[in-house]
Order: C-alpha cells, then sequence, then structure tokens
C-alpha cells in the first residue's frame, strides 16, 4: 500500500495540522510515513499545503507530482491540484467554500460542508478537522480511531478544551463521506 496526497488551502485552515495528524496516526499503526509543507510567508489568507506519505513499504521521495488523493480546502486549491490526481484516486472537496464540481468523472469525489459542520460542532476552527474526517474514511489508510488518538497526543494543554469539538467535526466528517460511498456504491 503507497498513498499520496495534497492537503491545500489557506493559511488559517489548519492544512499543515491535518497533515501532521495523518501521519502520526500512520506512525501508530506501523506505517512508514513523511509530511512535507508548503507555505508562504503570511501567517493567514496565503496559501498552504502538504504532501503526505503513507506506506507499507520504504518511502522514497516525499515528492509527488500526481498524488492519488486531494483534500481541496479552498477553490483555489482545487483549480491548481485537481488535475495532478491520478485517476481513481479521492478528491474531498471543501463545498463550504468551492463553488464546483470536479471537471473529471475518473474521480471518486467527496464533497463536505466542512465550514457547516465545523459550525455545528462549536466553532470555525474546526473545518480541517471535517474535512479530514471525510478523507479518512474515504481512503481507509488509517482509522479514524488512530487519528483521534494522534489528536489526543497533539494538542497543546492550552487547546484541550477544543479536543471534544475537534473530535465531533472529525466523526461527523467521516459520517458525510461515508454516506456519499454509500449511495454511489449503490448506484
Amino acid at each position: 500500500m503507497h498513498e499520496s496526497v495534497i492537503m491545500s488551502g489557506f493559511g488559517g485552515q489548519g492544512i499543515l495540522l491535518m497533515g501532521q495528524l495523518l501521519c502520526y496516526a500512520g506512525m501508530q499503526e506501523g506505517l512508514k510515513v513523511t509530511w512535507m509543507p508548503s507555505y508562504g510567508p503570511e501567517m493567514r489568507g496565503g496559501t498552504a499545503n502538504c504532501t503526505v506519505m503513507i506506506s507499507s513499504e520504504r518511502i522514497g521521495s516525499p515528492v509527488t507530482h500526481h498524488p492519488s488523493s486531494l483534500v481541496a480546502m479552498n477553490k483555489a486549491s482545487m483549480d491548481r491540484f485537481e488535475a495532478a490526481v491520478q485517476a481513481g484516486g479521492l478528491l474531498v472537496i471543501n463545498s463550504s467554500l468551492v463553488d464546483r464540481d470536479s471537471r473529471r468523472s475518473d474521480l471518486q469525489v467527496v464533497k463536505v460542508l466542512a465550514n457547516k459542520i465545523a459550525e455545528e460542532a462549536g466553532t470555525l476552527q474546526v473545518t480541517n478537522m471535517a474535512a479530514l474526517g471525510a478523507y479518512v474514511e474515504g481512503k481507509g489508510v488509517v482509522s479514524l480511531e488512530s487519528v483521534i488518538l494522534a489528536l489526543r497526543r497533539m494538542i497543546p494543554e492550552h487547546r484541550k478544551e477544543l479536543l471534544a469539538v475537534n473530535e465531533k467535526a472529525l466523526r461527523r466528517g467521516a459520517a458525510v463521506a461515508a454516506a456519499q460511498i454509500k449511495t454511489v456504491k449503490n448506484e
């Protein structure tokens, strides 16, 4: 098994944290992982993305030009990376901010209203967790429980009060993805 995913959005959306959590979850499951961030000098509003590799085998390079998955948290990210995703790959779209459908018919697409899920969970700060939950459910390379355990271990002490809302958003994002995947399989 070898998975490569680009997670992309704008600064302040927690893009890099999503990638880190995915890596920690993979390590907990005994997999090989790499995480390579890329971001502009702006703290908020600039572009941010990271590439994560998860594999049962040794990883030769943390760079990919054709990821097997994309998590697009905004329209600019979808416009930039959608064409690069491998045929048959997974595209998770934050449909709260992306106002278009995929231009490709050879991808598994999961649309998640990540901002709305975050608001319902209690804070927009967990928008990234809704998208991450959808990705984890859609791809299945690590378990949601491993991601939650990684979150519990990573979250700083001064943010522990956000643990419950983060977990709620993760689970809700996963549930939305599960319902979409089940519907597609039944058609």
